[in-house]
């Protein structure tokens, strides 16, 4: 095999499965064992949520925020949920108009899993398309595709990876990782190792123009889904690689690609989904005991017309949210919504010509590090 040059297409990117010489750690293994009971904890924790949308819906937001801004596509907590109450409005541009396709691209990968049991190259096609809002597909194999220095320092602006390229040559590798994530008799690898393995092989495969790691974070969600170690998409893998950013594309870039150092880059995602599961969990414990407190505190007559959960989906509250068949009107809504607010639950915003209500103490545990 030829050695690695960041300035050529890396068309010598080696199939998946490594070899296990590469990865086979006792303290790789005490890790994954850690890791794996982690997640486990997190899905029984969040199967007990008696409304898992509710905080399915503001993680899913976190991460697409917290992905994004890996990519340098920055927006405030408050932008961000403004933007998804008016998320079919003209009043969401910019920044947090991207955030939310990439929060549609988790739904549409995750609608697109339970209708065909498992990941696959038009699903992940399917991703790409929701994250970027075109309608292309992967690059033609003609495009001269180089991933450059971001940020500061010596090597700004140089290249520092060439992804592969040629005719067919992409297809060909998306087959094989397609494959080894699908075939577990083929390749018996817990599933967890084959997530961060697969994560790493995309992204050096870069099959797309322009938002690989964007499609590939979500891939690692959905995947885990797939294997039926979560099931629904909670882990905020995103916020972790964002505070460990510079590691992250060393990882990938600097140990697995140039030199073989696949435990280095597996450590490094154990990590992310141990400490990131602990988060979520963390989230989880402080949502429900909000909720509970919530639920004491308003009267009975209140509770018994309005759809509690609603107060919970996410910060900002829009009157026309609350209409059901006991609340049929917006004035009926903002009602209730003020008496609420009476009790010290909610507080009264105006955005433009809209009265909105929104609950702070959620905003405060969603916002939190």
């Amino acid at each position: 095999m030829p050695a690695y040059d960041r300035h050529i297409p890396y068309n010598s990117l080696p199939a998946l499965p490594p070899s296990e010489e590469y990865y086979n750690d006792p303290k790789l293994v005490i890790k994954l064992t850690a890791a794996s009971r982690k997640l486990a904890e997190l899905k029984g924790l969040a199967s007990m949520l008696p409304n898992q949308s509710i905080f399915i819906n503001t993680i899913s937001l976190r991460e697409a925020k917290a992905s994004s801004a890996i990519e340098n596509i920055f927006t405030t907590d408050d932008e961000l949920y403004r933007a998804l109450i008016f998320n079919d409005e003209e009043y969401v541009q910019g920044p947090a108009k991207e955030i939310l396709h990439y929060r549609e691209a988790i739904w549409k990968g995750y609608n697109d899993l339970m209708n065909d049991g498992k990941i696959n190259l038009q699903s992940i096609i399917n991703i790409y398309r929701q994250v970027k809002q075109t309608g292309d597909g992967i690059r033609p194999y003609q495009a001269e595709i180089v991933i450059k220095k971001r940020g500061w320092g010596s090597l700004v602006g140089e290249t520092i990876y060439t992804p592969p390229r040629g005719k067919g040559v992409v297809e060909e590798m998306l087959e094989n990782l397609i494959e080894f994530i699908d075939d577990d008799q083929k390749y018996p690898v817990d599933p967890l190792l084959k997530m961060i393995m697969a994560h790493y092989q995309f992204e050096a495969i870069h099959p797309f123009r322009d938002g690989n790691g964007r499609t590939g974070r979500i891939l690692c969600i959905l995947y885990l889904i797939q294997k039926r170690l979560l099931d629904m998409p909670i882990l905020y893998l995103s916020a972790y690689i964002l505070q460990n950013k510079d590691s992250y594309y060393y990882s990938i870039i600097g140990n697995v690609t140039g030199l073989k150092d696949w435990k280095s880059w597996i450590e490094f995602m154990l990590d992310a989904v141990i400490q990131t599961a602990e988060y979520t969990i963390h989230k989880i414990s402080r949502i429900r005991s909000l909720m509970a407190k919530t639920e004491m505190t308003i009267p009975k007559a209140i509770l018994a017309n309005l759809d509690f959960f609603k107060l919970f989906e996410q910060p900002y509250i829009r009157p026309k949210n609350l209409i059901s068949s006991k609340i049929r009107s917006i004035n009926t809504a903002k009602k209730y919504l003020s008496e609420l607010e009476s009790l010290g639950l909610l507080s009264k915003e105006k955005i433009g010509k809209e009265q909105l209500w929104f609950n702070t103490e959620l905003m405060d545990i969603l916002s939190e590090g």
